[in-house]
């Protein structure tokens, strides 16, 4: 068989998009980036472009990212990528897989569906409705549905804010966003963790060591570490990630004083928790994963 053609959907000159491409060449010789930006799908002729590559020429996708931010274009984008599957090309994660998990609220009512344990949540409309949620649970994170590493939360405490003060500020929040997510604020110890799965199968998990703020995202000044997490969360990580089918992801958990808790699932995975926590190369590791079953696939088609 000739050596497999399998492109990175990402974008150019990120760490975690160009780290994939680089494995991928390591392996394969062959590299290539679409950005995501640069689609071009022709519904009559069933054919989908991304600058000069032509998508249903290729063994494979990975897709890595689909946007710098979090957004409903990036469901859009999705919805481009299925083309390449119409055309017979396997893609990794499958896009409509990935969407599930691009806006929070579906990613939040299938966990709960599938029982997961999650901080308590409301979603409403209604800001008399959430002023209420703040002063029942006291201290709460308003989350939007479309974002990443805590990007535009913002922390309510009951006890700071009097009701005119609380209606101002979810006013605001509610005109900008549209859907009030109110989750309960919970005592960490710390830190948080992400649990990696590759192909559901779990590899490790690495803590995010609370900084200055608030929450622990590196963005804020949070460092990465190793974590040790007990048997009951790596059980609860492995039920919340079966939920969606993604070939890489990793699941934020806590480990509360009432139980290990769940706050999502990360549409795309990330590289570098992995990588400065643990000293695990998920981006080769994926890699492997990938190739190994592109070439299945070949062989069994006698390709």
């Amino acid at each position: 068989m000739s050596t497999p053609k399998i492109a990175v959907v990402g974008l150019p000159g990120k760490w975690s998009t160009e780290a994939l491409a680089d494995a991928l060449e390591a392996r394969t010789g062959f590299r290539a980036i679409l950005d995501p930006a640069h689609l071009r799908v022709e519904l009559d002729g069933r054919v989908i472009h991304s600058d000069r590559h032509d998508l249903c020429k290729l063994d494979g996708i990975v897709i890595k990212k689909v946007g710098p931010q979090y957004s409903p274009l990036m469901l859009d984008r999705l919805e481009l990528l299925q083309f390449a599957e119409v055309c017979g090309v396997p893609v990794f994660s499958r896009p409509e897989r990935i969407a599930r998990l691009v806006d929070r609220l579906s990613g939040t009512l299938t966990l709960r569906r599938g029982q997961i344990p999650m901080p308590p949540t409301v979603i409403t409309e209604q800001v008399d409705e959430a002023i209420d949620v703040v002063n029942q649970f006291g201290s709460v994170i308003l989350k939007p549905l479309y974002s990443t590493k805590a990007k535009g939360m913002v922390v309510l405490e009951a006890g700071k804010l009097n009701k005119k003060q609380l209606m101002s500020r979810l006013a605001a929040y509610k005109s900008q966003h549209g859907i009030l997510y109110l989750q309960k604020k919970l005592e960490l110890p710390g830190q948080d963790m992400g649990l990696v799965f590759l192909g559901g199968e779990y590899q490790g998990a690495y803590a995010r060591v609370k900084g200055e703020q608030w929450h622990t995202s590196t963005s804020g000044g949070g460092k990465y570490a190793e974590a040790h997490p007990t048997d009951e969360t790596i059980e609860i990580a492995r039920r919340a990630q079966a939920l969606f089918g993604l070939d890489f992801t990793t699941v934020d958990m806590a480990e509360t004083a009432d139980g290990p808790v769940c706050f999502e699932v990360s549409a795309f995975g990330g590289f570098r928790g992995a990588l400065e926590g643990l000293g695990l190369n998920m981006a080769e590791k994926y890699a492997d994963y990938v190739l190994a079953r592109i070439d299945a696939k070949r062989a069994k088609n006698g390709n």
